[in-house]
């Protein structure tokens, strides 16, 4: 079984952001920006990371792509794609990459949705969530891409029934 953690909007969150990855111990993490940490900081180590509209490093890339086990990523933080609007512009940069699913934050909502053959993933935010209490993260885990589970966490490792998803792509 492949999985993918996915976090965002930690906003300086040091010993959380320790906390979830050790917790996990998963090979393929991705953060979606607002760690408002150095990019090599020990917190941010290991993670496929991207700038949010509060990170102050430069080195941070935009956006990144990862591919996984035939599942191509577009990680991004969603400021520069208007995800507080919709996700078109967000959809439409994954498809010029090839990428099927899409890592974002910045609303700090937690859910996921599947459009046609695109699964949208927004952890939420282990610091200031949006539209419910919980602090939330992610992990999408699969065996073939046409049946993939999105599971949401709390921050103290409790599962979010409501949240969870299945997608096939």
């Amino acid at each position: 079984m492949t999985k993918v953690l996915i976090i965002s909007d930690s906003h300086g969150l040091t010993d959380e952001l320790l906390q979830v990855k050790n917790e996990h111990k998963l090979e393929y993490m991705i953060h979606c920006g607002d760690s408002e940490l150095d990019m090599d900081t020990i917190e941010m180590d290991g993670f496929f990371k991207v700038a949010g509209n509060c990170d102050l490093d430069t080195r941070y890339p935009e956006e990144q792509t990862l591919e996984v086990n035939n599942v191509k990523f577009l990680a991004v933080h969603g400021h520069l794609h208007n995800v507080k609007q919709n996700l078109l512009t967000a959809g439409y940069r994954a498809e010029e990459l090839g990428a099927n699913v899409i890592c974002f934050g910045h609303t700090h909502v937690a859910g996921a949705q599947q459009e046609n053959d695109q699964l949208f993933i927004n952890p939420g935010s282990i610091r200031q969530p949006r539209g419910r209490l919980e602090k939330t993260y992610a992990i999408m885990e699969w065996e073939n891409p046409q049946e993939i589970e999105v599971t949401f966490y709390t921050l103290d490792g409790n599962e979010v029934k409501d949240l969870f998803y299945k997608a096939s792509l």
